[in-house]
C-alpha cells in the first residue's frame, strides 16, 4: 500500500467517524426536541434512515437536512408504532412480575406461553424500525414481515441483538462514548445487517 492509498483509507475512516458522531448528536438533539416522549422514536427512525442512505453509498448527502426531513415525515407513524410496542412491553413486564411473584404453582403452559409471546415481541422490536426505514407499506405488513424475517433469518436477528448488546455494554464501560457513538454505532450496525436481508428479499421478488 503506497502513501496515496494510506491517505485515502485514513480519509474514508475519518469521514465515517465524523458521520457517526453527527448521527449520534442529531439523535440526541431531536430526541430532546421532542421532549423525549415525542422525539425518541422519530429520532431513532431518522437515524436508521440516514444510516441506510450512507450504507447505500450516499455519502455526500446533507445529513442535518436529511435527518430533519425523515424525522418530520415519520413523526406520527414512528411514535404510534413505537409507543404501541412500549405499552405491549410494559404489559409483558407486568405479566413477568406476576409470574415471578406468584405464590401458587403455575401450570407449565403459563410461563411457556409468556416466553413464547416474548420471543415474538423481541423479534418485532428488532426488525420493525429497520423495515419502517426501508419500506412503505401497512402496519400489518410491517409486523408480519418482522416476524417472518426474524424467524427465517434468525442469524441476522441474533446478530442485530448482539450489536445492540455490545454497544450498550461498551457504552456503560466507557460512558464518554455515549454522546458521540453509542446510538450511531447501533443504528449503522443493525441497518447494515437489515440491508443484507432486504437485498436478498428484493432480489427474490424482482
Amino acid at each position: 500500500m503506497n502513501g496515496t492509498q494510506i491517505v485515502s483509507s485514513l480519509d474514508r475512516i475519518l469521514h465515517w467517524i465524523v458521520q457517526l458522531a453527527v448521527i449520534n448528536i442529531l439523535w440526541f438533539y431531536y430526541t430532546l426536541l421532542g421532549l423525549f416522549i415525542g422525539g425518541v422514536f422519530p429520532a431513532t427512525l431518522a437515524a436508521l434512515g440516514l444510516s441506510r442512505k450512507l450504507i447505500m453509498g450516499n455519502t455526500d448527502i446533507k445529513m442535518w437536512k436529511t435527518f430533519k426531513q425523515i424525522y418530520r415525515e415519520e413523526f406520527i407513524r414512528s411514535n404510534l408504532i413505537g409507543w404501541l410496542l412500549t405499552i405491549i412491553g410494559g404489559i409483558l413486564y407486568m405479566n413477568y412480575l406476576a409470574i415471578a411473584n406468584s405464590s401458587e404453582e403455575l401450570l407449565f403452559v403459563v410461563p411457556f406461553a409468556f416466553y413464547f409471546i416474548l420471543f415474538f415481541y423481541i423479534i418485532v422490536v428488532i426488525w420493525v424500525f429497520p423495515l419502517l426505514a426501508h419500506y412503505q407499506t401497512s402496519w400489518f405488513s410491517y409486523i408480519r414481515s418482522a416476524i417472518i424475517i426474524g424467524l427465517t433469518k434468525i442469524h441476522y436477528t441474533l446478530a442485530s441483538g448482539l450489536v445492540v448488546f455490545t454497544v450498550v455494554y461498551f457504552s456503560l464501560d466507557f460512558p464518554g462514548l455515549i454522546p458521540f457513538f453509542s446510538i450511531s454505532l447501533a443504528t449503522i450496525g443493525c441497518m447494515w445487517l437489515s440491508m443484507q436481508t432486504f437485498g436478498q428479499l428484493d432480489e427474490q421478488t424482482s
